[in-house]
């Protein structure tokens, strides 16, 4: 219930998971908006509408549950939705029990986690540029476009291409350890999901199940852990070139 600590965490965070090259584009052209590069205004604009969509997606979602916001007063509810939002993203610190969240509160923070932040940060997950890819695929596709791209620019075949492979090699890094653990343990499905999510995206956050796991599975999820921090792309590139 400390707003400044609060604050400056989530200050933190969000410089963090917005990466470097856009911090150092801002650092050059803060006031010069026409001069950012097109990655730069992708990161910001994704980064900044994930926030405060989820923020007021938990707040609409947790504020009857008393286990976690129901008892909270506005502006406390109101804080703690956006911090949760704020640290689904790369940071991992928690204020709220995971594991007292509604089921559909936990969906919303595993999406949240999956996306995780921009390029060369300290964030983990497929990345907000890989993502607006993706709807930018979807979006041309629904138009009837021959091209996909924003901000009259097109990404290019390649561009998709990775795009659309860093986000089914992730996914199917989290199905598959997911299923390895759910055969192995007793624990809830979608308290493994959690978990498996969190651990590929570095984030950190868990519904508290991670004391439960057996040895094995631990070593599951760290792998996972190091393949999220790596990079998909980096690490299939690796094992092709081995």
């Amino acid at each position: 219930d400390n707003y400044w600590v609060l604050t400056v965490l989530m200050g933190g965070v969000f410089l963090g998971s917005i990466g470097f090259p856009v911090i150092f584009a801002l650092r050059r052209e803060l006031w010069h908006i026409r001069r950012w590069p097109l990655h730069t205004k992708l990161t910001l604009i994704t980064t900044t509408t994930l926030f405060f969509l989820g923020g007021f997606v938990f707040l609409g979602l947790e504020f009857n549950n008393p286990a976690t916001l129901g008892s909270l007063d506005a502006a406390d509810t109101t804080m703690q939705s956006f911090f949760l939002s704020a640290m689904t993203r790369s940071g991992g610190f928690a204020v709220l029990d995971m594991s007292e969240l509604n089921g559909s509160s936990q969906i919303v923070a595993m999406m949240l986690m999956f996306v995780g932040g921009g390029s060369a940060g300290t964030a983990g997950g497929i990345k907000v540029t890989t993502f607006l890819v993706l709807f930018a695929i979807v979006l041309s596709e629904v138009l009837g476009r021959r091209d996909a791209g924003l901000f009259q620019r097109r990404f290019g075949r390649a561009v998709e291409r990775q795009a659309l492979s860093v986000t089914v090699l992730a996914a199917a890094l989290v199905f598959a350890v997911t299923t390895y653990i759910a055969s192995i343990s007793p624990l809830p499905l979608d308290d493994i999901l959690f978990e498996c999510i969190s651990a590929f995206s570095t984030v950190g956050l868990s519904t508290g199940i991670t004391a439960d796991l057996p040895p094995s599975a631990l070593i599951a999820l760290c792998a996972l852990m190091f393949i999220g921090r790596v990079g998909t792309i980096t690490v299939a590139t690796a094992l092709a070139l081995g």
